[in-house]
């Protein structure tokens, strides 16, 4: 058994065998001047404090407890050579906040934590633990480290799951080890701690997109009143931030029309593209937001039509998207090119399955009142469905309720978290 002697100017580390003979220590000492206990404290005979006398080894060491100098206590901290870890680093643990003990040193398995960080750091750079010394790994953290440690139970699924990985397609397994690795990381104890979410952050896009919710809600009150331009300038405004996953909007894109006119070229153009993080370029189109852009009032053989707004807007995304996919690499070096200035550095904008979203109209009134009755929303959810693996299309109303499902999502996190804060004070444990 390992265990620690702490006094004002030194620590000593005092070990006895639990199960077999006490002699193997003394005997590796004399036979070969060091001994490693535990696959991690290596010590010499120097470091033993005084050596076992003739009754100790008449007796077979049975009751002879050994004692190795382990650090000397300076400047608030235990100073440990590196040697005793087999390692070239000097170890420094801060002498109060962190109780020395097995685990801090010694993993499942008899793995050497200090041996693994050693093997991520600059040989001879001290590894310091806690304490104000530049560069020390905070006590909570170190902490944590101990805590993400992997058991003798996830060693051997993860193991057993590496094996069925390359085995497994030349015998039967009598159970999916991969599954049942994964099923234990599931159970496992997230060690995840709660101060990833920052309650500033989650208030601050709490009023983010409330301002956008709410700007676009006063448009609408004389929505028809405006011209396009001015949505599309209004929306663009909102674009990024609604929809992060892109980068960069561009307006007025010049793009090569090869198709409509046998054997000559000519230009189109696009009003908005976005480009995502990736680079990939994409369409939008923006329309004003009329309550009767949508579906037909009178039905065609018993169904409900898209109107010429809808039906145009659609025809119009198709063909920018069509003429993007036939331009090609051309097209990439040409868009690149044109629009470097407005793009991330480095990025080059990409022509890869190019999709398109259209905003238009509305599905509710201005009072409210739902727009569309029964059949007419069935009708409308088909068209979308029909184009949604290449055009999103998204009435205004979609737009807010968008806002609004991320709004209420954030506001549910915020209050999580106070709750979760408010309970810890209760108890008087200290969030993490």
């Amino acid at each position: 058994m390992v265990d620690f002697v702490i006094s004002t100017s030194d620590v000593v580390l005092t070990y006895r065998a639990d199960q077999q003979g006490n002699g193997w220590v003394w005997r590796e000492l004399r036979d070969h001047g060091t001994v490693t206990l535990s696959r991690v404290f290596t010590f010499e005979l120097r470091d033993l404090v005084s050596k076992p006398d003739e009754g100790d080894q008449e007796n077979d060491f049975e009751d002879f407890e050994y004692r190795f100098r382990f650090a000397a206590r300076r400047g608030g901290y235990f100073h440990i050579e590196g040697r005793i870890f087999d390692i070239d680093n000097p170890v420094l643990i801060v002498d109060t906040g962190l109780r020395l003990e097995r685990k801090v040193f010694v993993a499942e398995r008899n793995i050497s934590i200090f041996g693994k960080i050693a093997g991520l750091v600059a040989p001879d750079q001290p590894i310091i633990v806690g304490g104000s010394q530049a560069g020390a790994i905070p006590i909570s953290d170190f902490q944590a480290l101990l805590r993400k440690f992997p058991n003798t139970g996830e060693l051997n699924r993860y193991a057993a799951a590496r094996i069925a990985s390359v085995i497994g397609d030349y015998i039967t397994p009598l159970r999916d080890a991969r599954a049942h690795y994964e099923a234990y990381l599931n159970r496992r104890r997230s060690t995840m701690t709660a101060n990833l979410a920052q309650p500033e952050l989650i208030q601050t896009e709490i009023e983010k997109y409330v301002f956008i919710r709410d700007t676009i809600k006063e448009w609408l009150r004389d929505g028809t009143a405006r011209s396009e331009r001015d949505w599309q300038k209004m929306i663009v405004n909102f674009l990024l931030l609604i929809f992060p996953k892109y980068v960069a909007v561009l307006s007025n894109v010049k793009i090569v029309d090869a198709y409509s006119v046998p054997g000559a070229t000519k230009d189109r153009f696009i009003d908005l593209a976005l480009i995502d993080a990736a680079g990939n370029i994409d369409v939008i189109e923006i329309k004003k937001p009329f309550d009767d852009a949508l579906m037909c009032r009178t039905t065609y053989r018993d169904n409900y039509i898209p109107t010429k707004e809808l039906s145009g807007s659609i025809m119009q995304a198709e063909k920018y998207l069509f003429h993007l996919s036939k331009w090609g690499v051309a097209g990439e070096k040409a868009l690149t090119q044109r629009y470097t200035s407005k793009l991330p550095s480095g990025m080059g904008i990409r022509i890869t399955n190019p999709k398109a979203m259209i905003i238009l109209g509305r599905d509710r009134l201005s009072d409210g009142v739902v727009a569309l009755d029964a059949s007419q929303q069935l009708d409308l959810e088909i068209i979308k469905r029909k184009y949604a693996n290449v055009i999103d299309v998204l009435t205004y109303d979609d737009l807010l309720r968008r806002l609004n499902n991320i709004i209420l999502s954030l506001r549910q996190r915020a209050d999580a978290q106070a709750a979760e804060e408010h309970t810890s004070e209760m108890m008087g444990v200290p969030c993490d």
